[in-house]
């Protein structure tokens, strides 16, 4: 697959008439994407887990826009509010995106673009959102785009779904993954002959039972701007000392994995997991200038969930994303035993005692409008 075959052969006609809504979900990897190229290649494949709960819903319409002179007719016009305000600050993130996909979106210059979005979580919970924003903005631009024809909701084309993917890793790299569920791979990798590294394709083999509705209860430790972005990271690993062997370790631990979900091996995927949060850590302590992103609540939350595991023998495990949040992952039949054990044992450690209930889900959802 080649990122021109995503360039229309010519500019489709661009719905006007109504505004299209899209919610899309986040997700958190199991084996862990760190590194990338240009235009935000990835360095290593990543498996993910596609949330369900925490989503991002976003309302797009065009309108005609004054082009005046010919300098604000090579310029993006849009406005964007979150929640129900204005937040300029976006903006540039917003402009970036513009760019780096308007080759596959010739229409963007054209019209002045209207953004409404919201989170179904708190956005200063400490999730990274980027994921589920950028993953529903692309599906928006996408639809109004009017290239894929739909019967009606829900029923886009695989094609449309494998442009939004390719559109939402431009915005943000793991947005590739957040547009379908309940488990996505991205990077071109052996263990998957499907893959690509220019979109992220459904696992496509069958889940062992034990995996299907699995929860994420996702502990928030610290819900503050953390002191190096995510995008700083990635980029500190082109002369990462250890950068090779983690991406050939991402490569190994991803066929370990793989083989434990259809199986349902849950000693080996809690190993891998595991393993894969800490060693996505040891990066960055290790990168140079070296960071730290957990905190100490985050190392006594991981000790109690080795001891309660110890103890009960639940396969309950944790995976870490580029922060301090905890996200304890665990069968959906030992649900009450987990919740119990958060409330008794780990909620001391979360911020305002916060935490946040979710499980696996299946993707984005079309919420737009029949006219």
């Amino acid at each position: 697959m080649e990122a021109v075959g995503f360039i229309p052969a010519s500019q489709q006609e661009v719905i006007t008439d109504k505004t299209v809504t899209w919610s899309a979900p986040s997700n958190i990897a199991l084996v862990k994407y760190w590194g990338k190229y240009d235009p935000q290649i990835p360095a290593n494949p990543s498996l993910s887990f596609t949330l369900n709960n925490c989503k991002t819903k976003t309302s797009v319409a065009l309108t005609h826009k004054n082009l005046g002179s010919d300098k604000h007719a090579q310029e993006f016009s849009f406005e964007f509010s979150f929640e129900g305000a204005p937040k300029p600050d976006f903006h540039p993130k917003i402009a970036s995106f513009f760019t780096r996909v308007v080759d596959y979106l010739p229409f963007l210059k054209a019209y002045h673009i209207i953004i409404h979005s919201e989170n179904t979580f708190p956005h200063s919970s400490g999730i990274a959102s980027s994921a589920s924003a950028m993953a529903a903005l692309s599906l928006c631009l996408l639809e109004l785009s009017n290239e894929f024809s739909s019967s009606g909701p829900n029923n886009f084309s695989e094609d449309f779904y494998a442009k939004a993917s390719f559109l939402a890793r431009l915005g943000s790299g793991s947005a590739a993954r957040s547009i379908r569920g309940p488990l996505m791979q991205w990077g071109k990798t052996a263990v998957f002959e499907s893959s690509q590294d220019l979109i992220a394709v459904p696992f496509n083999q069958e889940l062992a039972p034990i995996f299907k509705n699995f929860q994420d209860t996702i502990l928030l430790v610290d819900k503050g701007e953390k002191v190096v972005s995510s995008t700083v990271g990635h980029g500190l690993m082109k002369n990462h000392p250890f950068a090779e062997a983690r991406f050939q370790q991402a490569h190994d631990q991803l066929a370990v994995l793989t083989e434990s979900l259809v199986s349902g091996n849950m000693e080996k995927f809690i190993e891998v997991v595991e393993s894969e949060a800490l060693t996505l850590h040891a990066m960055m302590l290790t990168s140079d200038p070296y960071f730290i992103l957990m905190k100490p609540g985050t190392l006594s939350i991981i000790e109690k969930i080795w001891a309660f595991r110890k103890l009960t023998l639940i396969p309950v495990c944790f995976t870490l994303d580029a922060g301090a949040n905890v996200h304890l992952l665990y069968p959906e039949m030992h649900k009450d035993e987990l919740l119990q054990f958060i409330e008794n044992e780990l909620v001391a450690y979360c911020q305002n005692g916060q935490y946040i209930c979710d499980q696996v889900g299946s993707g984005s959802i079309s919420h737009t409008e029949a006219p």
